[in-house]
Order: C-alpha cells, then sequence, then structure tokens
C-alpha cells in the first residue's frame, strides 16, 4: 500500500498576537500625530512611533523565521503574499483618494465658514519651490536609488544592492527630518480652517508610510547583510519595493495639489 502524501500549496500561520497589538498601536499613533499637528509635542510623537517600530520588528521577526527557518514560503506561497501586498496597496490607493476627493470638493465649492475662497482667507499657503519640491526630488531619487539596488541583487551583486538600499534609507530618513522641520515651521495648525486638517492628515498619513517603508527596507538591508536574500528568493524586497513606489506616487500627486495646484488656483 502506497501513501502518497501531497503538501498543501498554502500554509495557515499560528495564532499571533501581533495583528491586534499592531492595531492598538496604530490607534496611539494617530492620536499622537494629532497632538503633534496641534502643539507639536514630540514626546507623545516618538512614542507612537517607537511603539509601531517596536511591533513591526516583532512581528517581522516571526515571518522571517516562518520562511527562512520552517520554509513555509514555497513558491505558490510567495505568489500569494504578492497578491496580498497586491490588494493591500489597492485599498491604500482609495485611502489616500478619500483626502484627495474632499481636497476636491471643497475646491470646487468653498464654504461660508472658509471666506467662500480656496485656500481659506486665514491660510498663508506654503511655496511649493521651497521644502516640498526638495522632499519631490528626494522621493525620485530614492524611487530610483532602490531600483538599483533591486536589480543588483538579481543579478547577484550584492555590493551594489547594499549601495542602493542604504541610499534608499537615507533619503528616506532625510525626507522625513525635512517634513517634521516644514511641520513645525507651518503657519497654521491641524485646526486652522478645512485646508489645515486635509493638508496634515493627507501629507502625514502620508509621513507615516514613508517611516513605515524606511523601516521596511532596513529590515531588507539588514538580511541582505546576513546574506538571507537570493536572486530567486527576495519577496521581502519585491514587496517592499512596491511599497515604496506606491509612497513615491502619492507624494507626486499631493505636491502636484496640496502644494503647488493651490498656490495658482485661489478660488473664491
Amino acid at each position: 500500500m502506497i501513501i502518497k502524501i501531497e503538501l498543501c500549496p498554502f500554509h495557515l500561520t499560528e495564532v499571533s498576537p501581533w495583528p491586534f497589538v499592531f492595531c492598538v498601536n496604530s490607534f496611539i499613533r494617530i492620536i499622537s500625530l494629532i497632538f503633534f499637528f496641534n502643539s507639536f509635542s514630540f514626546s507623545f510623537f516618538f512614542l507612537g512611533f517607537s511603539l509601531i517600530l517596536l511591533r513591526l520588528m516583532q512581528w517581522s521577526r516571526d515571518i522571517i523565521r516562518e520562511g527562512r527557518l520552517i520554509g513555509f514560503h514555497t513558491n505558490e506561497v510567495e505568489k500569494r503574499i504578492k497578491w496580498s501586498i497586491a490588494w493591500f496597496i489597492s485599498s491604500e490607493v482609495f485611502f489616500f483618494f478619500s483626502f484627495f476627493w474632499g481636497f476636491f470638493t471643497f475646491t470646487s465649492s468653498p464654504v461660508q465658514e472658509s471666506g467662500n475662497s480656496w485656500p481659506p482667507f486665514i491660510i498663508l499657503t506654503i511655496d511649493p519651490f521651497a521644502v516640498p519640491l526638495l522632499n519631490t526630488l528626494i522621493l525620485i531619487s530614492s524611487g530610483v536609488s532602490l531600483t538599483w539596488g533591486h536589480h543588483s541583487i538579481m543579478k547577484g551583486d550584492y555590493n551594489e544592492g547594499i549601495t542602493g538600499f542604504s541610499l534608499t534609507v537615507f533619503l528616506g530618513i532625510y525626507f522625513s527630518c525635512l517634513q517634521i522641520i516644514e511641520y513645525k515651521n507651518r503657519s497654521f495648525s491641524f485646526y486652522d480652517s478645512i485646508y489645515g486638517s486635509i493638508f496634515f492628515l493627507s501629507t502625514g498619513f502620508h509621513g507615516t508610510h514613508v517611516l513605515i517603508g524606511t523601516f521596511l527596507l532596513i529590515i531588507c538591508l539588514f538580511r541582505i547583510f546576513k546574506n538571507q536574500h537570493n536572486t530567486n528568493h527576495h519577496i521581502g524586497i519585491e514587496t517592499s519595493r512596491w511599497y515604496w513606489h506606491f509612497v513615491d506616487v502619492v507624494w507626486l500627486f499631493l505636491f502636484l495639489w496640496v502644494y503647488w495646484w493651490v498656490n495658482n488656483a485661489s478660488i473664491s
């Protein structure tokens, strides 16, 4: 009697506390952002960010163990992971689309509370060709360096791959630092009219995505140092690259509409 054993093309993860804990920390992070936008309270801001960072480290550790040590990440599983990330990014597209929808709703028909004008008459808008333009060049450059690093890994040139990913991580951190400086020198706050709320929500959530993307790239860079990626198995690099390019594209729309267009299309 021959017993035939077929491997399942997917695996069921064990019970994990990280999804629930991450949701709780994300809520704390949102509250910390609101405090930061209103009073620039850095203590609460870094508390929320540190909790998110810690949970990502713990969650990523478990995922790496599943794939590298236990061997759960077969080709079929990797294909399903890619589809999952693609659907997740699609949901993020609609998330930011809601901000743009609100922005253009109030742009097309300014309300009385904003002085029947857009931007509201109390708002001193930002020069788009100062820090915003510099941040745009930084993110575009980071996309180029990430693509360079990814193709180097695919060719087996790990030295160039490390250089490309290191440069991308540096540019991501540089972008976040400039955005914090921009927030600190802002002439309006989260509570200054509808424009202030939409501006800080859209750019703030984008900044959060940049921080998360930077952390994912740091994990990829660490794993490249540890020789945990090769030319045939680099699902972490693939998904992180998709996420980072999504962040790049969203910023281009933010720069075009929230920074540049609103400075050149005053509506009343």
